[in-house]
């Protein structure tokens, strides 16, 4: 394996791992706080499918050079992450919680809905290209698209009455 093949890889890994922690910590407190949790149900078949994401990832692209050009992308995206993770701050959380508070409204989302979705959107397909995985980017693709379909369809109910104008 290549050096920087090894250091990508294992960003990606730990950085998921980290935000599962940290995702785990401010559901707990959003929770304690009288937070409550929609979309349940859809939540281990995320995780099964970006665990299935990584794994490939590591086994079919292990032996693989890096790509610098998506590499370049890739970096780009992880600005993006921090900006989106920075906005939400404590409200960021790989599940859907909802609190009775105003929704986050600075940052990504003073432009659009979905930040976050938008960028795993991106890292589903830049990621494998920068291993040069272009069956895993597609193929994930088509997967986190019946996936979102779904999620954001659970969060946007779930969050309609927190929305301005909501009645």
């Amino acid at each position: 394996m290549e050096v920087g093949t090894a250091l990508f890889l294992g960003f990606i890994v730990l950085q998921r791992l980290g935000e599962l922690a940290l995702a785990r910590l401010n559901t707990a407190r959003l929770l304690a706080r009288g937070a409550h949790e929609v979309g349940r149900e859809h939540y281990p078949v995320m995780v099964l499918m970006h665990a299935a994401w990584l794994f490939c990832l590591v086994v079919f692209g292990h032996d693989r050079s890096l790509s610098y050009g998506w590499l370049c992308i890739f970096v780009v995206l992880q600005a993006l992450r921090v900006w989106i993770l920075a906005s939400l701050g404590a409200r960021w959380t790989t599940r859907i919680i909802v609190i009775e508070e105003p929704l986050i409204e600075r940052g990504p989302f003073r432009y659009v809905a979905h930040p976050n979705y938008m960028l795993v959107v991106a890292e589903i397909i830049a990621a494998p290209m920068v291993l040069g995985l272009s069956w895993v980017a597609a193929l994930f693709t088509l997967l986190n698209a019946a996936m979102l379909t779904w999620r954001i369809g659970v969060e946007n109910r779930a969050l309609a009455p927190l929305r301005k104008g909501a009645g």
